[in-house]
């Protein structure tokens, strides 16, 4: 393929990546703003965003390491969120063509859940030899839209204390809405099952240890749940 089309595949799957931006850029912000509440510095709360580039594992971490855990516990639970991202590559690849040109790691740093979700959906409308272009164009508008997200609200952050009281609040809670807005798109009664075993877990270890530990923990029981469900023949979870 000619360095023309790889650029017009390149640029249309930059337009693509339009709807994932917009969902992104005030996550991000909000992101920028809870890191520096959390005692981050600004080129750390920054480079949080361009290194990890990793969503609502982010905030997690964040969050983390406000309340006192330590890097060994931190990483562990991040990576263990971000677990389900192994399954990612090997769907995406049966649609990308047999003779790559570019390498993975181009391929597969920017593989989030809506860059995924998004590929698999308008993908299959691409020719194939302009599949990997796309794709790369689809991940670069994602992440610049990410990281100039987080360097807005780290940016804007001094002016936190003069918004009102309702847009402070709802900041705190972006967390949550992102986890919830997700498992809406999944279909969410399909989740009560391990939902309510991790809850369970996380309420009763709560009361005994810090809520860091109890977090991990209730994550690895959700997980057992889902896959004991699976051997028995219910009805998987959707990842």
């Amino acid at each position: 393929m000619s360095r023309r089309h790889a650029l017009l595949a390149g640029l249309a799957g930059l337009a693509a990546s339009l709807s994932v931006a917009a969902g992104y850029l005030p996550v991000a912000f909000s992101f920028g703003v809870a890191a520096l509440q959390a005692g981050l510095s600004p080129a750390v709360a920054l480079l949080v965003s361009v290194l990890v580039y990793a969503g609502a594992s982010q905030f997690l971490l964040v969050s983390l390491l406000a309340s006192g855990a330590g890097l060994w516990t931190a990483l562990p639970t991040v990576m263990l969120m971000n677990a389900r991202h192994m399954l990612y590559g090997p769907a995406l690849q049966v649609a990308l063509p047999p003779a790559g040109r570019l390498a993975t790691p181009w391929l597969a740093f920017g593989l989030t859940d809506e860059v995924f979700a998004t590929a698999m959906s308008k993908m299959p409308a691409v020719a194939e030899a302009e599949r990997e272009h796309w794709f790369l164009g689809l991940q670069l508008g994602a992440y610049a839209a990410w990281v100039g997200g987080t360097a807005l609200g780290v940016i804007l952050v001094g002016e936190a204390q003069q918004w009102p009281v309702a847009v402070r609040e709802g900041l705190s809670f972006v967390l949550p809405a992102l986890f919830f807005a997700l498992l809406l798109e999944a279909g969410l009664a399909r989740w009560w099952r391990p939902m309510l075993a991790a809850l369970a877990v996380a309420a009763v270890l709560g009361h005994f240890m810090p809520s860091y530990h109890a977090l991990a923990l209730a994550m690895a029981c959700g997980a057992l749940v889902h896959a004991l469900r699976g051997r028995t023949g219910g009805a998987a979870c959707p990842e």
